[in-house]
């Protein structure tokens, strides 16, 4: 398994359209960012990253640093941190607010936008997807503003677009199974998106998808997220990959701001994370599943990650069915240079020296 599919198989994702918009020149609408309509759109989910597919025409999308995308049939576009922009064609003498739309129409069931003064016509198909919080600091870590792709260069993708096209039409017809369908689609739309994105990354660029597409740093990131209880050593890494444990280490720090355990420390403790927000296990059973034999090394470690203890952590979520306050919407940020120190050392008490007394390794999983 590669990196990309090992970590998209290791974050829940949901996807879903909610509405398509049918324009016709001039037309313009703006589109608030995201955290302001996440309660209408997906209550209680983490992360959502909203898209716009265009079916038909083209348009103009702009963002509040003045920047500027040129849209055109085919084109999908997603906004990886949900800022607030417009889309227009035609200089509309107004912007309609879709946040405002949305908060009138969207009941559950799929809407159209009708919009425009009867010109040219430009469609869209509107949705968003939904991950986990730590989706932050993995595929979705380091991208900018916005991503644009084009579905049309390939059968692959241009089948992708006529089937969440042909999904859409029938949508309103009342077939059993039909929501789950284009929420399927939705996903598999966001799964394109980022392989193109990320085969279309010049080189020397860095962040998480451009250290996946590098074959050593990719061939290693996938052994640490299909098995991040293994006691992974560097020395370990560089043999399965086939490189120098100097050029693994080196790598990772171009692309990833970090070293190897320093990395691995994080997603265990990410991964902790979830297991204490969706499992009844123990705190000792949630340390051993991510790779810890000491329940007070494991304490100490999840408390320097994440601000509290497990234990706390855990009531705090069942007192209030959400993340704690400090972690909610958490920006992806660059690891500092101390932070990163502190994780090496967590990394390497799990792994080159035993001190945190990492329990024995499951077996490796295949090439």
């Amino acid at each position: 398994m590669d990196a990309l599919s090992a970590a998209l198989s290791a974050v829940r994702m949901t996807g879903a359209i909610f509405y398509d918009a049918v324009c016709t020149a001039p037309w313009g609408f703006k589109v608030p960012a995201v955290q302001q309509v996440a309660h209408l759109l997906a209550p209680g989910t983490e992360r959502l990253v909203p898209y716009h597919l265009v079916a038909e025409g083209e348009a103009v999308a702009r963002y509040p640093d003045g920047s500027e995308l040129q849209l055109s049939a085919g084109d999908v576009v997603i906004i990886p941190r949900g800022d607030p922009h417009t889309v227009s064609n035609g200089g509309p003498a107004a912007l309609i607010d879709a946040g405002a739309w949305l908060g009138r129409n969207l009941a559950g069931e799929l809407s159209t936008m009708r919009i425009g003064g009867g010109g040219a016509a430009t469609r869209f198909i509107c949705g968003y997807f939904g991950c986990e919080r730590h989706a932050e600091k993995l595929f979705l870590a380091g991208l900018p503003t916005t991503i644009k792709v084009n579905l049309r260069r390939d059968p692959a993708g241009a089948w992708v677009e006529s089937t969440i096209c042909h999904l859409l039409s029938e949508a309103r017809s009342g077939r059993p199974g039909r929501a789950v369908l284009l929420s399927k689609m939705a996903e598999a739309l966001f799964v394109e998106t980022l392989r193109r994105y990320m085969e279309e990354l010049p080189p020397g660029e860095t962040g998480w998808l451009a250290a996946a597409r590098d074959p050593i740093v990719g061939g290693a990131l996938a052994l640490l997220h299909r098995a991040p209880g293994h006691a992974w050593t560097v020395d370990g890494l560089a043999a399965r990959v086939g490189a120098s444990r100097s050029v693994v280490a080196e790598r990772f720090v171009r692309f990833l701001g970090q070293p190897p355990m320093a990395y691995l420390a994080h997603w265990r403790l990410q991964l902790a994370a979830r297991l204490l927000r969706a499992s009844p296990k123990t705190i000792l059973e949630v340390a051993l599943d991510v790779g810890y034999e000491s329940e007070a090394a494991f304490n100490r470690a999840f408390k320097r990650e994440l601000g509290l203890p497990p234990a706390r952590y855990r009531r705090q979520l069942a007192g209030d069915g959400a993340a704690p306050p400090q972690l909610r919407n958490a920006a992806p940020s660059a690891p500092s240079a101390s932070s990163n120190r502190r994780r090496a050392r967590a990394g390497s008490k799990g792994s080159d020296t035993g001190r945190a007394l990492i329990k024995k390794a499951p077996p490796l999983p295949r090439p």
